[in-house]
């Protein structure tokens, strides 16, 4: 699969698509059966690979989305990605209906409730020859869904003959995460990125020390472990890192796992080291945080910049 060194795009975002209902402003988790009052509601484009598109844009990069919505949702995306200068070109309209996620999201965390739709026909649109060449002419392909196994070894190969480099966040998957038929695919591509909860479902206790030893033990080439309030921290080479988030008002964290992503790739694509490249990560992720839904918060370059001075002195 011939790709001109010229690339059409910085980074090939792949991935599932959701139309988000994100409610905020809870006092405390709901008890069974009870009613919680939302203080606050959004409607607004969603999934990883929408929010991790739309971040790296924001930063400046040329950014390809690739991903299923349903017909009826068509023009509302066409606007919207508009705004962050992300085309529709690599979207396909599927006869199922636009995947739908509702948030509900605390100070502290926040809870899915997501009905697949036109996502569930991803996988099969990935296995078309000229939809991985599509991919092939970026320097850089993001996955954000669990891909399986067979996809993987099949999809993989050709971006890395074709001088792609990869990354892989699957959410939160609990059926991939817990295959160890999948661990070639976390070796396999370039940044692994779970976040705390589902590393704990990869390798059975909730703590950073026993991630990174089953990172070592899996001989993955770059691990990074994404921590919420508590930062983030990435083993390459051997070499431990470990940064602290900026202080920041939380206001929702959905879709800050996804803009830390963004800041990471960020990094990456301006071959930055990986223990530097957390303090963009983790700003990106923290601006997210200062608003309601994941794109309203996504830092402009200079703002990036900024916060990454006053709190890192970089």
């Amino acid at each position: 699969m011939a790709v001109s060194p010229l690339r059409s795009w910085d980074v090939a975002v792949v991935g599932e698509i959701f139309a988000d209902h994100v409610f905020t402003g809870f006092p405390r988790w709901p008890r069974p059966g009870e009613e919680a009052i939302a203080t606050d509601y959004l409607r607004e484009l969603g999934g990883g690979s929408v929010n991790t598109a739309c971040g790296l844009s924001r930063l400046g990069r040329r950014v390809h989305l690739v991903g299923l919505v349903g017909d009826a949702d068509f023009d509302w995306f066409e606007r919207r990605l508009g705004e962050f200068d992300v085309g529709m070109d690599g979207i396909r309209l599927a006869d199922d209906g636009t995947g739908i996620t509702v948030s509900v999201s605390m100070r502290d965390d926040r809870t899915f409730f997501t009905y697949p739709g036109a996502n569930r026909g991803l996988e099969e649109w990935l296995t078309v020859p000229e939809v991985v060449a599509d991919l092939a002419a970026a320097r850089h392909v993001h996955f954000a869904m669990p891909l399986s196994r067979e996809l993987a070894s099949a999809v993989l190969p050709l971006l890395r003959a074709a001088g792609c480099t990869t990354s892989l966040d699957v959410g939160h998957s609990p059926s991939w995460l817990r295959d160890p038929s999948n661990i070639p695919t976390c070796r396999e591509v370039d940044l692994f990125l779970p976040n705390a909860a589902e590393a704990e479902l990869l390798c059975g206790e909730a703590s950073p020390e026993a991630y990174i030893a089953w990172a070592l033990d899996n001989r993955l080439s770059r691990a990074v472990l994404k921590r919420g309030a508590q930062g983030a921290i990435a083993l390459a080479g051997g070499a431990l890192s470990s940064v602290a988030p900026p202080p920041i008002e939380v206001v929702d964290t959905t879709g800050a796992g996804d803009a830390f992503n963004a800041g990471l790739i960020d990094a990456w694509l301006d071959d930055e080291s990986l223990g530097p490249a957390l303090e963009r990560a983790c700003v990106c992720g923290a601006l997210c945080s200062t608003a309601a839904g994941a794109l309203a918060a996504l830092p402009h370059s200079s703002q990036l910049r900024t916060l990454r001075e006053q709190t890192y002195g970089s």
